[in-house]
């Protein structure tokens, strides 16, 4: 059969894209402003933003950095995983014997009021004492001063539930000095101009209604919750709530709904509108089970408990533990040391989720505490990244040692990842990190805004551009 050719006149069209493509179609069209499109926004958007928190940070993601096979962490995590997984601690570390209390003491209290920390009561291993120790906070070394007496208590308490509420420092029950619960609260006041407590006022407006000792507390927004304890006949399982007025002052305690089993000793924590009770002995001893209470947001009953749940499965504890030393950062709570089967001196953590559910709590055998450390009884405090424990008690008795924890473990510094890498960063601080981050920032855009118009010239002359190029890149002569 004979082919047919082409009559006069006729316009061969261009291919384009392998041929798929009308070179001259819509759909040709398209895909080049899609293209051009994605390249200035990459050029003068994402490329500026990316040299400035290069400047400043001391890693940045390149891409979509999702799933990372290859991860390197800076040698100041240890030996912990790289990543390091959500909510862990660093390694505890013994601090230096300049830090130790002056007095070995444990089932004390320790806080935070003002610039300085607290370590309120406690027990020398004989009975309760009154005796206050005070150390200023070194906020910008993440540490302490040495412990010095400060005004003492106006009785000795041991396993107080303590609490600051509007500045003030409440020492709420405990025992006496003859190992009987009480009802007392003492309340101070730090002095306007040296940030110290001068002295220390029973307050009988915030009398417990019945002797307590051991009991979990939790502040909220709008006051105080005591939760359980040991009472005159023994483990308890109620509930109190002492609510702020109008002046910021705690009014008398009332009654709330009343946990499902008795807790002594156990941690208390208050996450949104959940409150949780974990570690501590029940009526049998140190418990697993941990108590969730949801917290009404109805004008009619805010603030206060609507019904109490138990955990079960993965939401308990992993071990039953009593005496442990507890505290909050960043959505996660932790439980460090305490007694019960086996070895007690694992950190744990869990992060409930927005509906108070905890899926699981989690250890790291890193963070564990070192045998010489207090297990038990120990006192914990969180003071910007880090966490302290003070005092406690170890297999050869009442200790005065401390230790402390950083919260805060590095990121790796290099990740290669399917989509994307982290890469270091320069990480220059400071008011002049700031002002070289907008400097390196808008040089950034400014070359790449030249680019493009030496692009788009060289679009508008293709053939003296190609020309250009033969003739200076790839050294050819011009053809004629």
């Amino acid at each position: 059969m004979a082919q047919q050719a082409l009559g006069a006149g006729t316009t061969v069209r261009r291919r384009a894209l392998f041929g798929l493509l009308d070179a001259n179609g819509w759909s040709w069209a398209g895909i080049k402003a899609l293209f051009w499109f994605t390249t200035i926004i990459f050029l003068m958007g994402y490329l500026p933003d990316r040299a400035l928190y290069f400047t400043i940070f001391p890693t940045i993601e390149v891409g979509l950095n999702v799933i990372s096979p290859i991860n390197l962490c800076p040698a100041s995590n240890g030996d912990l995983p790289c990543p390091v997984p959500g909510g862990a601690v660093l390694p505890w570390e013994p601090s230096p014997s300049e830090l130790n209390l002056p007095q070995a003491r444990a089932e004390g209290a320790l806080v935070q009021s003002g610039v300085n920390f607290l370590y309120i009561g406690g027990s020398d291993g004989a009975g309760a004492v009154a005796t206050v120790y005070e150390a200023p906070v070194q906020a910008d070394a993440g540490n302490f001063s040495p412990w010095a007496e400060a005004a003492p208590l106006p009785a000795p308490r041991s396993r107080a539930a303590v609490a600051v509420v509007s500045g003030t420092v409440y020492v709420i029950g405990g025992l006496d000095g003859s190992g009987a619960p009480t009802t007392t609260v003492f309340a101070g006041t730090p002095d306007p101009a040296s940030g110290r407590i001068a002295e220390w006022k029973l307050d009988d407006a915030l009398a417990l209604p019945e002797a307590r000792a051991g009991s979990a507390v939790a502040v909220a927004g709008d006051g105080v919750f005591l939760l359980g304890g040991t009472g005159p006949s023994g483990p308890t399982a109620t509930a109190w709530k002492a609510t702020l007025d109008t002046k910021g002052a705690l009014g008398a305690w009332k009654p709330s709904v009343d946990m499902p089993e008795p807790r002594v000793a156990g941690l208390a924590s208050v996450q949104g509108v959940h409150l949780f009770v974990y570690g501590g002995s029940d009526a049998a001893g140190p418990t697993a089970t941990v108590l969730r209470a949801d917290i009404s947001a109805a004008k009619e009953t805010l603030g206060q408990i609507e019904r109490w749940g138990a955990g079960t499965g993965s939401a308990n504890l992993p071990a039953p533990r009593d005496g442990a030393a507890g505290f909050s950062n960043a959505g996660s709570i932790y439980l460090v040391g305490g007694t019960g089967p086996g070895a007690a001196g694992q950190t744990y953590w869990a992060t409930p989720d927005a509906n108070g559910d905890i899926a699981a709590w989690k250890n790291l055998p890193q963070s564990d505490l070192p045998a010489d450390l207090g297990l038990a009884s120990s006192a914990a405090i969180v003071s910007g990244s880090h966490a302290f424990l003070v005092g406690g008690t170890t297999s050869s008795g009442v200790t005065a040692a401390s230790a402390r924890a950083n919260l805060a473990p590095k990121p790796p510094y290099f990740q290669l990842g399917i989509l994307g890498a982290t890469i270091p960063g320069l990480g220059i601080g400071g008011e002049v990190g700031q002002q070289l981050a907008y400097l390196v920032s808008a040089g950034v855009a400014t070359v790449n805004f030249v680019l493009l118009i030496l692009i788009g010239i060289a679009f508008a002359h293709k053939e003296r551009s190609k020309a250009l190029f033969r003739r200076h890149i790839l050294r050819r002569p011009a053809t004629s």
